[in-house]
């Protein structure tokens, strides 16, 4: 009889369960590190809408405005961009975000144009708060969040 060049199903076996051990040994060590990128990419948008804000008032002020952007949807009277213009941070972003309850997603919990917004690494909401007095976008809770990770 001829030897076949296949697997024998003991072989197989043996083979999945080593694979099994390795899948168990690397999950607790690799599960961490989800939250870490959901981080990394809140800090990175929390950059990225700071720089968008000041960008929008770099362009009011050389047309001869000085205000910040108001907060909002659409347009205001004079025909500038509101901070929601077209979607979650469309007036000061040249792509708008996708608003979302998800983990790495920002959402606008209130009424559109009150300037909170949320963060959400996990299932835990990180609470953001645009000024449209000052132009500043910060963290507004102190504890229980992720506010001293995602703005340093």
């Amino acid at each position: 009889m001829k030897a076949s060049p296949a697997f024998t199903l003991i072989e197989l076996v043996f083979i999945i369960v080593i694979l099994g051990i390795l899948a168990a040994v690397a999950y607790p060590r690799i599960a961490p590190l989800r939250e870490d990128a959901e981080i990394a990419k809140g800090k990175g948008d929390v950059a990225t809408i700071r720089a968008g804000i000041v960008n929008e008032r770099q362009t009011w002020l050389i047309r001869g405005d000085a205000s910040w952007i108001p907060n909002g949807t659409g347009t205001t009277a004079n025909g500038r961009k509101m901070m929601d213009n077209g979607g979650l941070f469309g007036g000061v972003l040249s792509t708008p975000m996708n608003e979302g309850t998800s983990s790495g997603h920002w959402e606008n919990p209130g009424a559109n144009g009150d300037g909170v917004y949320n963060y959400y690494v996990g299932s835990t909401a990180t609470q953001f708060d645009y000024n449209a007095t000052t132009g500043r976008f910060n963290c507004t809770q102190a504890s229980g969040n992720y506010c001293d990770q995602l703005t340093k």
